[in-house]
């Protein structure tokens, strides 16, 4: 964050040098879009079709929570026309520039789309060593505590991982439609329909999900790994349980966890053991191997690699990918 705030102050100390000159004009007449997050860059590129110019701002396969930006995408943010950002703890950067840099178009937060959930520490969770929630409550008033002395069920903040629901990922595209239609009245239609498009490819993927897990006997589901998909859990009626929460940055989880996790496998007699796209998934390996199940990836999305990207990826074909994979790893 030292070395973001010190690029910010070298680039206004240059601007206040140079005479000021407005943004360069587009004889195009297309948008300009920037988006920190993978599914805010393909909710933009559905709505938007070809009338705008959809720029992802994290390079592919970069943490979002320690990312630091170049000059270039501040600059790039201050002159878009739209800027959408998720609006979490995972890019608390993003007001620092905000703050510093006022930038001349619109801007768009994702956790303003959707009725947001608040992210819990569940039971057999590795507690996040240092890390204050700014949770309080009532020093006599009493309540279970695990081993590592954090409550059940306790509320750790706002949960950001909202486009992880396919309904979510479909509120978000319709408000991204709106909100273009609003910058360009002229095509207004054309962003509505577009948005509304994609929004009933989601809807219809939220069904075959919702089918799914209807005719499973048990919704259990346990991740050795982080946990970012509350919005899917609750959207589904799952039951999770998972090695560190959602925003986690710890890597490896104490005995007493890996071990409750692995008794959790063994009493619901899960076949798989989860873990999330740019893992390392040796936490979930470790209880694989001592319950002789398997592993299988679910993708959150958050964010993809070079190749994924190069191929085409969209939010709907890795999530379409994550339903093949529950049908064939989660019974």
């Amino acid at each position: 964050m030292k070395k973001l705030l010190l690029c910010i102050c070298c680039m206004l100390l240059l601007a206040g040098c140079a005479p000021t000159e407005p943004a360069p004009e587009r004889d195009d007449g297309r948008l300009r879009i920037v988006a920190t997050v993978f599914p805010a860059y393909d909710f933009a590129r559905a709505a938007a079709g070809d009338r705008a110019d959809v720029t992802l701002l994290l390079p592919p396969g970069v943490e979002s929570h320690s990312y630091e930006p170049t000059p270039a995408d501040i600059l790039a943010v201050q002159n878009c026309d739209l800027f959408i950002y998720l609006g979490g703890e995972s890019d608390a950067w993003v007001d620092t520039i905000l703050t510093a840099v006022q930038p001349r178009g619109e801007t768009l937060r994702m956790v303003d789309c959707v009725d947001l959930l608040e992210e819990e520490h569940v039971e057999g969770m590795q507690e996040e060593r240092g890390h204050d929630h700014d949770h309080h409550e009532d020093e006599h008033e009493p309540h279970e505590e695990l081993e590592d002395g954090h409550g059940l069920g306790e509320v750790t903040g706002m949960d950001e991982h909202v486009w992880t629901s396919p309904a979510n990922a479909a509120a978000i595209t319709l408000s991204i439609g709106e909100k273009l239609a609003e910058l360009d009245g002229t095509h207004g239609e054309t962003y509505r329909k577009n948005a509304e498009g994609y929004a009933a490819e989601l809807m219809d993927l939220d069904r075959q999900f919702e089918v799914f897990f209807d005719a499973q006997p048990s919704r259990t589901i346990v991740f050795g790994d982080r946990f970012p998909l509350r919005y899917f859990a609750e959207r589904y009626d799952l039951d999770y349980y998972a090695a560190f929460p959602g925003c986690g940055t710890q890597t490896e989880p104490s005995a007493a966890t890996i071990a409750y996790l692995t008794e959790k496998v063994r009493t619901e007699q899960l076949p798989t053991v989860w873990y999330i796209e740019f893992s390392n998934h040796l936490v979930a390996d470790c209880i694989a191997e001592a319950t002789e199940t398997r592993t299988a990836m679910f993708h959150t999305c958050h964010n993809v690699s070079k190749a994924e990207i190069e191929s085409g990826a969209t939010y709907l074909s890795l999530m379409e990918g994550n339903l093949e994979t529950l049908q064939q790893y989660f019974t």
